[in-house]
């Protein structure tokens, strides 16, 4: 399922009717229908439901929407909010097909006539404005949104709510609020962002048609879903053992934080690493070891509690490193993140404290001929790049592949969709994890699945979308199972990781 900009879906659309040869009637037709067996599955048969179309597409997707609800024997009308000249093309087509069965469309005069239609009806279905829209709502759109929002009917939008915009990077808007939006070919960026996301309710996708090599085409983002993960996910062979499947290091750790190496230990053994190695301080070392006997222990140097660089490290002996869990923000330890970086020639993981490090050594960062993964939530994000976690928050897919670049990195942005971003800018988006992962210790996690994930036989690009996916689906589970959001840890993510590894058994 890939993710498109407004330009890109006008593009696709554009390309398969003007080069291939599909009628635009018939891609509406598609639309419409398929919309409706959506909608069907929300309402009951006794609903009343009103269907408010505009113009363009998003208007021509409802005249087929309220047809095919009522030949269905569903007690739909349709309202026209807009004047009749501005139905044309393919809209124009779909509006006479269902005059000349149903008769004339009820077209909306005064606004406050719609505040009775909209009080009486059970279900809204917004197929008023599309994804063209430009700028700000006029003042009749705006009246209209806003009394839609004020109604107790349930609002199912087509493609996207009404005034919300289908780019990242737009604050000031008025929009729908939608309960169910169903988006037709591909979601649209604004349904993962967070200021904009929650406009969206509940959104499903539906497909109309068009070849899906044509999204490969001209979108470089799409949703990591579970049936890329159960086919992508390498299958272990019965003959392996434990050096196929990885020796990996976590460097971190301090006595202020010790359960933060502990976790992310413990994640990349539960993930799957075959040998993990913590590298930590004697005093680390003496208080995690008992909490897991499976890993191995290499002590360095500390002072005052926290790493140091003198210590020996062979850091090439090992497929995969992560570093910066819980180790402090101090020069010493800066020096330490620093050596790795430069010395390490294998995969390397940068999370926590030493994202703080890497901000004064890009360049070193740069050189590196190994794939470097930084795994930042949005304050270290924007602590990077310089700017604020607002502006961060309304382009994320932007900043994250502009530093990617910058940099050569593979690029995690943590949240509540998280955004993997490799070099050359191709993104993904994994859609689990839920509110329960929004506690301490849920970052350390992830750090060690993903360790784990970089050494299977896979790609790191894919890697990093599968480690995402088990994480998060490791917390869904919970909830689902006996957890809450609210007393959700990160050690009980942990425990569940098994069951997501069962659905592909």
């Amino acid at each position: 399922m890939y993710i498109v900009t407004a330009k890109e879906m006008y593009d696709i659309d554009d390309y398969t009717i003007g080069e291939i040869g599909v009628d635009g009637k018939l891609l509406m037709e598609n639309a419409g229908r398929a919309i409706s067996e959506k909608v069907e599955a929300i309402i009951e048969k006794s609903n009343s439901i009103r269907v408010l179309a505009g113009a363009g597409n998003n208007g021509g997707d409802g005249f087929v929407i309220a047809r095919t609800l009522r030949n269905k024997g569903y007690v739909a009308d349709i309202i026209q909010v807009v004047p009749n000249e501005k139905i044309t093309g393919d809209a124009l087509y779909h509006k006479q097909i269902y005059e000349k069965i149903y008769g004339k469309v009820s077209l909306l005069g005064d606004v406050d006539g719609l505040q009775d239609l909209v009080n009486h009806a059970d279900i809204v279905v917004d197929a008023m404005i599309g994804i063209g829209m430009k700028g700000k709502l006029r003042e009749r759109e705006a009246a209209i949104v806003s009394l839609l929002n004020q109604s107790k009917a349930l609002v199912i939008a087509v493609d996207i709510p009404s005034g919300l915009p289908a780019d990242e990077g737009i604050t000031d808007f008025t929009a729908v609020q939608a309960d169910h939006t169903i988006v037709v070919g591909a979601p649209k960026m604004s349904a993962f962002l967070q200021h904009t996301a929650s406009f969206y309710g509940i959104w499903k996708s539906v497909e109309i048609g068009i070849p899906p090599q044509f999204f490969q085409t001209i979108a470089n983002r799409y949703v990591w879903t579970d049936d890329q993960f159960k086919r992508k996910m390498p299958i272990r062979s019965r003959y392996a053992h434990k050096g196929d499947h990885g020796r990996g290091m976590v460097i971190g750790g301090s006595s202020e934080m010790p359960g933060a190496l502990l976790m992310a230990i413990k994640a990349a053994l539960k993930a799957g690493s075959g040998l993990i190695t913590a590298g930590t301080s004697e005093k680390v070392r003496q208080m995690i070891a008992s909490e897991c006997v499976e890993a191995m222990y290499k002590t360095i140097s500390a002072k005052d509690g926290w790493l140091t660089n003198s210590t020996p490290l062979s850091v090439n002996a090992y497929d995969a490193i992560a570093i910066g869990i819980g180790m402090g923000r101090n020069p010493e330890t800066e020096e330490l993140v620093k050596r790795v970086i430069e010395e390490a020639a294998c995969p390397l993981i940068i999370d926590g404290d030493g994202l703080t490090h890497v901000k004064t050594h890009g360049e070193t960062l740069k050189k590196r001929k190994h794939p470097t993964i930084v795994t930042p939530h949005p304050g270290e994000m924007a602590m990077l790049l310089d700017i604020s976690i607002a502006a961060l928050l309304t382009s994320p897919f932007h900043y994250s592949a502009l530093f990617a670049k910058q940099y050569g990195v593979f690029v995690v942005l943590k949240g509540a969709y998280t955004i993997i971003t490799e070099p050359s800018g191709q993104q993904a988006v994994s859609l689990t994890g839920n509110p329960g992962l929004a506690k301490g210790g849920s970052g350390d996690v992830l750090t060690g699945v993903t360790l784990a994930m970089v050494m299977q036989d896979q790609s790191i690009f894919q890697a990093l979308s599968n480690a995402c996916y088990v994480h998060g689906k490791a917390a869904d589970i919970a909830v689902a199972a006996n957890h809450s959001y609210y007393d959700l840890l990160a050690t009980d993510v942990i425990h569940y990781i098994s069951q997501v590894y069962r659905t592909i058994s």
